[in-house]
């Protein structure tokens, strides 16, 4: 049983001692950028998010029509509760119940909806920003390329920062071409 931690430790050893002599020989370069500044900032980006946006704003207002339809079946049932035969009143909480099933079904789909919508949205760009990425790590002679969104980074040098020129040639490479 004590062999199998040992080797494991064995083999992070020499890994270890490998990795620091190719260190030794070639110093990485790192880049970073912050995927989620790209999103924000970049032309593409920002109509990705004025479209989940408006979808978002799309759902809330069937939602709020919904709402309204069940708060007018709640205040009818109380207002005329005494008035109404028990088979009006039977059939106007069914329809309270069924309003409010629905409800919930369209909060469910629209939640489904929209994160589909997003996953597919960001997977694009992000697709989209990968051979960007790797044509600048190559220009540049960047062995790693870091996302600070994802990489749970505290500190690193701004020199380092590749995003903004992301940014700029992920706006490039979205650009209409000029007019024939």
């Amino acid at each position: 049983m004590k062999k199998k931690p040992m080797r494991t430790l064995l083999f992070l050893c020499l890994f270890a001692v490998a990795g620091t002599l190719g260190i030794a020989q070639q110093d990485p370069k790192i880049g970073v950028i912050n995927s989620q500044e790209v999103l924000e900032k970049s032309a593409e980006g920002k109509r990705v998010i004025a479209r989940l946006q408006e979808k978002d704003k799309s759902n809330q207002g069937a939602l709020t029509k919904i709402d309204e339809e069940i708060r007018q079946l709640e205040t009818r049932i109380n207002t005329q509760r005494l008035t109404l035969s028990e088979d009006a009143l039977y059939n106007m909480s069914a329809d309270l119940q069924r309003k409010q099933t629905e409800r919930k079904r369209v909060a469910e789909d629209a939640s489904r909806d929209f994160q589909d919508m997003q996953m597919k949205l960001f997977n694009k760009i992000q697709s989209e920003l990968i051979p960007i990425i790797e044509a600048m790590g190559k220009e540049k002679g960047i062995d790693l390329v870091l996302d600070l969104a994802r990489s749970g980074a505290v500190y690193f040098n701004p020199a380092i920062d590749l995003t903004p020129e992301v940014i700029r040639r992920y706006d490039a490479s979205k650009a209409a071409p000029p007019a024939k």
